[in-house]
């Protein structure tokens, strides 16, 4: 016999609003997220849970905790409103237009090429959007196990998460002063010199962070930390500044003119990286994703390349 479930279990947009509420963690969020007010979400959810005939959550102080039933309808919210954006990107495709809406996240270092290599393919699909998210590793991670997006972009892969990949670009690190620091005056620089200066570093959950932590950590070494800095422009602005020393992605400096900082020749210093294309095994590709997806792995490794080498060239002029 099959189920009826389906007649009265509530509707598409119910459906969306649990899975914001489940995202943003409070009905206050995600109201404001959705444009509602907060009396229709709760109207909505009791709607939904009067249709399961189970509670969907529970209010505890200001925190909301979902119970089985509802973390149950999350995960089906999830895969009903996927396989929606499927049909209808299907349905597109047989009209012959190539729509739809492409997600990608991205750790922060990565934001420097990501839009030179969706500017190429923006052209090629005007009908297709893009919402692209730039946060550190941590936060990637998060939205990785939260399904929020169809791609994400790694230097350091999670080994704790069951991933296709597709190794795509080289980014390596490079040790940086500024350009009147007594350090820069040097031809070479010894790995124990550089670590007498005060040290800038990225904040916890960073890949940079964790590529030179684990660098250190191999060398036997450990350089004197003076401040954690949220972002690559501020470090570069505090080298700058005199504030002290640090190690960075090449391709921040290169994307972009950036005066004022020095890379240092230190023998043996050696700290490469790739970034990663990574989706979920368990996530069923949509048709723009797919799309994207044979862009990556043909033109798209071309354009990268290309765009890489004139920034090079103009970062060493």
């Amino acid at each position: 016999m099959k189920s009826r479930l389906h007649a009265h279990i509530g509707t598409f947009r119910q459906l969306e609003i649990l899975l914001s509420v489940y995202k943003q963690g409070s009905i206050k969020a995600a109201a404001e997220k959705l444009f509602l007010t907060q009396p229709t979400v709760s109207m909505q959810l009791k709607k939904l849970s009067e249709a399961i005939e189970m509670p969907l959550y529970q209010q505890i102080g200001k925190k909301i905790h979902f119970t089985d039933a509802g973390l149950t309808m999350v995960e089906s919210a999830k895969e009903i409103l996927d396989l929606c954006e499927v049909l209808d990107m299907k349905l597109s495709s047989l009209r012959g237009a190539s729509t739809g809406t492409l997600r990608i996240a991205c750790v922060t270092t990565a934001k420097y090429f990501i839009p030179h290599l969706l500017g190429p393919f923006c052209k090629q699909h005007p009908g297709i959007d893009i919402k692209f998210t730039v946060a550190n590793r941590q936060q990637i991670i998060e939205r990785f196990e939260a399904e929020q997006d169809d791609f994400y972009v790694f230097t350091h892969l999670p080994e704790t998460l069951d991933l296709n990949v597709i190794r795509f670009m080289p980014n390596d690190l490079v040790p940086i002063v500024a350009e009147d620091h007594p350090l820069a005056k040097q031809e070479t620089v010894s790995l124990t010199e550089f670590c007498r200066e005060d040290f800038l570093i990225r904040e916890q959950g960073s890949g940079t962070r964790h590529a030179i932590e684990q660098y250190f950590m191999n060398q036997s070494v450990s350089p004197k930390v003076k401040m954690t800095v949220e972002s690559n422009e501020a470090i570069i602005h505090s080298v700058m500044a005199g504030l002290g020393v640090s190690i960075l992605s090449a391709h921040t400096l290169s994307f972009g003119e950036v005066y004022g900082v020095k890379r240092l020749t230190i023998p043996g210093f050696n700290i490469q990286n790739h970034w990663s294309f990574v989706w979920s095994k368990q996530k069923r590709q949509s048709p723009v994703a797919e799309v994207f997806l044979d862009y990556v792995q043909s033109e798209g490794r071309e354009v990268m390349m290309s765009t890489l080498t004139e920034q090079a060239i103009l970062a060493n002029r």
